[in-house]
């Protein structure tokens, strides 16, 4: 039995949380480097138009030029806002909840997007806890320790995508990180902006000022403070031949054209630089493959960043997989200080440390029918189904204790070890049975539960429901067993003891044949 518990807890995989249908949507598009808001909003408009048509969406919502992904404007990324009509209609029968679920509706979406090849379009979960992360799934950095060239992070970072896509636990993996984006680079002739006299610091802000934007006051207005922001209008600043147009003043008090300073060339580049933990770094995005877990996902991301990362780069998590790699160990503490508290507290109520030990022994049988069960319906070990273990410690001693105390009391009135054990198991086995068929279908509804936060009851629900059935079929034929074993060694040590040589003042010599009971037997 031990080593069958052993082998469920290796066998099932593990996970924070449960993804939920949370009644909304997000979606991401990207379109090729350099592609204008114009196409972008177009092809937006014909995902939006698959959105309409399913039955399941109440309202959408569209921005184009906002990047979800890296939250970012760009001209070549959508972001779209789904919301669903609401749990009660969407779920009003089993067939309707298996077609407009989220899941199933972000799966529609997609394949009928497959046809549009102007774009790159990812269907994104929530993040399971709100706050935590941008999106579902996981958010895994790649990290530049060494040279910090963004062309070499770049091939670094698809050949890790085309890597980690040969794995059967990874889904959806995807990166906004591009280094071969068209850049137009201004260069700056200092020499001969000393030559006419001009600051190369005024060079820079007529730059800044009229294609970028600056912040040159302020003014207060309606009980507001407003900002002034100076920028040359659209027309003036559409390509690098309006730097023409453009002069700077020298210190001289003379204008001078910015074109007699400034070249222009087209290069490519990264259009956007971010940074993790201080260094240069790539973001890849993805989830578990169907049937797999974050645990299994994250293992095989690891495993993945062991061949392809050379020396000099690193990885690290964000998000929701940071969380859960953090909390890896918090559950098993948890466990076991459950496990010592239950014993301090039975320890107190038989006023013995022997006693509670054939107690305890019928938590290992609650804990392996309810990895069983989750195991068989092909659950996770996540959070909700380690507070249902919690729960089940108590459970499993309630019932033990109902067998062990009787039986107990039982041995104080004279009885044999062996007379009182089968006829403790006789009188209690009703209660048990009793008040665990109680509990089992007070919590069948949470493991037969639909709508919102389905998923989180299935694997609370589910646990305990393997747990009680464990406890009350196979600890029952064991905790009696334990006892006879527990109380026979407790008797033992009591008969080793030495006695007192005489009867103590106001103290009952024990019956013949019986057996003096010390104080925690």
């Amino acid at each position: 039995l031990v080593g069958f518990l052993l082998y469920l807890f290796h066998a099932i995989p593990t996970s924070f949380v449960p993804n939920e249908d949370q009644g909304y949507l997000m979606a991401a598009l990207v379109m090729p480097d350099a592609a204008s808001l114009k196409r972008t909003s177009q092809t937006a408009d014909r995902i939006d138009k698959i959105f309409a048509k399913q039955p399941a969406v109440a309202d959408r919502t569209v921005v184009n030029g906002y990047s979800l992904l890296d939250s970012q404007y760009k001209a070549n990324a959508s972001t779209f806002f789904i919301t669903l009509k609401d749990f009660k209609e969407r779920y009003s029968s089993i067939s309707r909840a298996k077609k407009e679920n989220s899941k199933a509706v972000a799966g529609a979406v997609y394949a009928e997007a497959g046809s549009i090849n102007e774009g790159i379009f990812i269907p994104i979960a929530p993040p399971a806890i709100p706050g935590i992360g941008t999106t579902g799934g996981f958010e895994f950095w790649i990290q530049d320790k060494g040279s910090g060239d963004p062309a070499r992070l770049n091939e670094l970072a698809r050949q890790f995508i085309e890597k980690a896509r040969q794995r059967p636990e990874l889904a959806s993996l995807n990166s906004t990180f591009r280094a071969t984006s068209q850049q137009l680079r201004a260069d700056v002739d200092r020499s001969k902006a000393m030559l006419l006299d001009v600051p190369v610091s005024d060079v820079y802000s007529a730059l800044q000022a009229q294609f970028g934007s600056i912040v040159v006051s302020q003014f207060n207005q309606y009980s507001r403070v407003w900002n002034v922001t100076l920028q040359s209008d659209a027309p003036y600043r559409r390509g690098p031949e309006d730097i023409t147009k453009l002069y700077t003043r020298s210190n001289t008090d003379e204008m001078v054209p910015l074109s007699a300073m400034v070249t222009t060339k087209y290069v490519t580049g990264p259009d956007l630089m971010s940074r993790f933990n201080g260094f240069p770094a790539a973001q890849i995005t993805g989830s578990a493959s169907p049937g797999r877990s974050s645990g299994e996902a994250i293992k095989a991301m690891e495993e993945v960043a062991a061949e392809v990362l050379p020396q000099g780069y690193g990885f690290a998590w964000s998000g929701l997989a940071y969380q859960e790699k953090q909390s890896g160990g918090t559950s098993s503490s948890a466990f076991i200080f459950g496990l010592i508290i239950v014993f301090l507290i039975l320890a107190a109520q038989f006023e013995s440390w022997v006693m509670p030990g054939s107690v305890m022994t019928a938590v290992p049988f609650g804990i392996l029918g309810a990895l069983f069960f989750n195991w068989m319906r092909g659950l996770e070990n996540d959070v909700y189904f380690q507070i249902g273990l919690l729960v089940l410690i108590g459970l499993g001693a309630k019932n033990a204790v109902l067998r062990v105390a009787f039986a107990a009391d039982l041995r104080k009135q004279g009885l044999s070890i062996m007379d009182a054990t089968i006829q403790a198991g006789e009188q209690r086995l009703r209660p048990i049975i009793m008040t665990s068929l109680a509990f089992i279908f007070g919590v069948l509804p949470l493991a037969i539960a639909t709508g919102a936060g389905a998923n989180a009851r299935h694997s609370i629900g589910t646990g305990i429901i393997g747990g009680m059935i464990g406890e009350t079929t196979l600890a029952m034929l064991y905790v009696p067993l334990f006892f006879y074993i527990f109380d026979r060694w407790a008797e033992k040590s009591a008969k080793k003891e030495p006695g007192p040589a005489k009867d103590s003042p106001g103290e009952a010599k024990p019956p013949d044949g019986a057996t003096p009971e010390k104080e925690g037997n």
